[in-house]
């Protein structure tokens, strides 16, 4: 009998590294899912200049607009983000399969509404387990209990659970599915490695070798998505900065015929594991995530070992009810906390996405999910600027915004991860009285809160454009919040460009020549209309509610921008302001956007 896969230890600039790949051996099946390994496929080459790199076979002729580092989930949503807007790029991805083991497994509504426009949403809600309760114990007492808003205003679950490697899957199909209808649209290059790279005014160079050889490439742009161990950020002499903890965790993925409902638990010193903490989380095809965390002096090499970790599995099963059922380890791993940043995610001309540009403690699931917000963020960005129709200064709202939303999940993030493991004495003393409080006062139980993710407001964004104070409703720089249509819901709306929103337009019509000369710019521009029951030529109707929430009783008008943050907002769109805020909102002039 073989040993499950195992990742080496992870640090808190990296998060668990996964294991090395087999150059024969595909890894184990787990459950219904089944790896495909893909070839490696090197481009035409020509040769180059005498004097040049004896190892190299050649270079690739011309430049690619944008050049992902990184085929994980955060490169695959950037290159299809950019493949939204028309724009070609070319991924280099190290690995020859998917990956291994459940990694990231909680996937935000926000994140599922990035995922819609990407064309990837089904295969997420079809597979993913959508839940939104988390239970807290402490000892073997519930001592806290959250809901997450799931009412019927939103299309989309709080989050779902989905193993990494069907998040990468269903990516990967939509990749697949882009190219056949435009061939070479995104030009993923498996089992490629990174090896060199140089940057001038005008590109990058990047020197690269798979199992047929090296060969040097050119782009415009690169983007770092190479995750923690990124040989980008590492290549460039950067490297993050912040905070780390001593805490640290096993994860542990077990295939278990369970009933149990899929929620998050979470337990306190259970007393089959005193002084510690343990998460459980079910997946699709009967894998259950467990992590916990290891207690001062404990060995992480001891700790992943076969016999350990069944040892620590039956226990906590025993423990819950559950010890009577057959079940087998699939993958194990080590995480320790941090929350760590660049300092800028653009560098000239290369941009870090995801954990190449920052880490974060798993508590609140902000790891993944604000990788896909980086990507969403950056996409719409860097295919403008790729066009030509945006000058290069936009992407540095990038690195402004996402730095910000950083610091914003970091210290949510931070508050959870001293909670959940405690980096001093004086932290242990108060969470155990905390807990020891909490099943009898239930103010106190908030405190046990994990403060799961939700989208950021880039409250400062150089984008945003100043405008009217309506009663309710999205600021600048927040993302426009789910409501219900009398048909669908109003993210349904909201397509991968210029959105203007102009809600009850019987009452705050705009002006017909600002709405043309935008339709006929350079720039991606939509306008929808949402109206009051019974009014013609709408795209939507709405109740009275819908409107009073987003400040609309007697109309509105909103700027989207193609992430779906609100870039200005109007009680009505005055006559000549359209174009400017368009302009302020894609960092462009306006003698380009005619």
């Amino acid at each position: 009998m073989t040993n499950p896969p195992a990742a080496a230890p992870g640090d808190a600039a990296s998060g668990p590294v996964p294991p090395p790949a087999s150059a024969t051996e595909l890894p184990p099946s787990v459950g219904a899912f089944h790896y495909t390994r893909y070839k490696p496929w090197t481009p035409p080459l020509e040769q180059l200049d005498p004097g040049e790199q004896a190892e190299l076979r050649g270079v690739e002729p011309g430049r690619h607009p944008v050049v992902i580092a990184g085929g994980g989930p955060v490169g695959m949503a950037l290159a299809l983000g950019l493949a939204n807007h028309g724009v070609r790029c070319v991924i280099l991805e190290a690995d020859d399969t998917v990956c291994v083991g459940s990694r990231a497994a909680c996937i935000s509504r926000r994140s599922l509404e990035i995922m819609e426009r990407l064309g990837v949403l089904p295969g997420f809600m079809g597979k993913g387990l959508p839940w939104s309760v988390g239970r807290s114990f402490y000892k073997t007492a519930e001592v806290f209990r959250f809901e997450m808003p799931t009412d019927a205003q939103q299309k989309l679950p709080p989050m779902i659970n989905l193993e990494q490697y069907y998040a990468e899957h269903y990516l990967l199909e939509e990749i697949f599915r882009r190219n056949e209808a435009t061939p070479g649209l995104i030009d993923i290059r498996w089992a490629t490695e990174l090896s060199g790279l140089a940057q001038d005014e005008d590109g990058v160079t990047l020197d690269v070798r798979n199992p047929e050889g090296a060969y040097r490439l050119h782009g415009q742009w690169l983007a770092a998505c190479d995750g923690g161990q990124s040989f980008v950020r590492k290549a460039m002499g950067l490297a993050l900065e912040g905070t780390g903890y001593e805490g640290r965790y096993v994860i542990i993925d077990i295939e278990l015929r369970s009933g149990h409902p899929t929620e998050r638990r979470a337990w306190f010193d259970p007393p089959w594991n005193p002084g510690s903490t343990v998460l459980m989380h079910r997946q699709p095809d009967d894998i259950w995530r467990i992590d916990y965390q290891l207690r001062p002096g404990q060995s992480t090499d001891e700790a992943l070992q076969p016999p350990a970790v069944a040892e620590f599995v039956q226990r906590h099963l025993d423990a819950i009810g559950e010890g009577h059922l057959p079940w087998k380890t699939v993958w194990t791993s080590v995480y320790r906390a941090g929350a760590m940043t660049l300092d800028s995610y653009r560098h000239g001309r290369v941009l870090f996405a995801g954990n190449a540009a920052h880490a974060m403690p798993i508590f609140g699931v902000r790891g993944l999910n604000s990788g896909f917000d980086d990507a969403d963020n950056l996409g719409w960005k860097l295919a403008l600027v790729a066009k030509g129709v945006s000058d290069a200064a936009l992407l540095d709202s990038y690195s402004q915004e996402r730095i910000a939303a950083f610091h914003v999940n970091a210290e949510n993030a931070m508050r959870s991860t001293e909670f959940m493991s405690p980096p001093s004495r004086g932290f242990d003393l108060l969470r155990e009285a905390a807990l020891s409080l909490s099943e009898a006062h239930r103010g106190i139980a908030q405190l046990i809160n994990p403060r799961q993710t939700q989208a950021v407001r880039y409250a400062d964004s150089p984008l945003s454009s100043d405008g009217d104070t309506l009663p309710a409703g999205p600021l600048p720089g927040e993302v426009m919040p789910e409501q219900p249509l009398e048909r669908g819901h109003l993210t349904d709306l909201v397509a991968p460009a210029f959105t203007l929103l102009v809600l009850r337009p019987e009452l705050a019509s705009p002006p017909a020549a600002d709405l043309a000369a935008a339709r006929d710019g350079a720039l991606p521009f939509a306008v929808r209309t949402v109206a009051s029951p019974g009014t013609e030529a709408a795209d939507a109707h709405a109740s009275p509610a819908v409107f009073a929430a987003l400040g609309a009783q007697d109309g509105a008008v909103y700027l989207l921008r193609p992430d779906g943050h609100v870039a200005a907002r109007w009680h009505r769109l005055p006559a000549g302001a359209l174009q400017p805020a368009l302009a302020r909102a894609a960092a462009a002039r306006l003698e380009t956007l005619a």
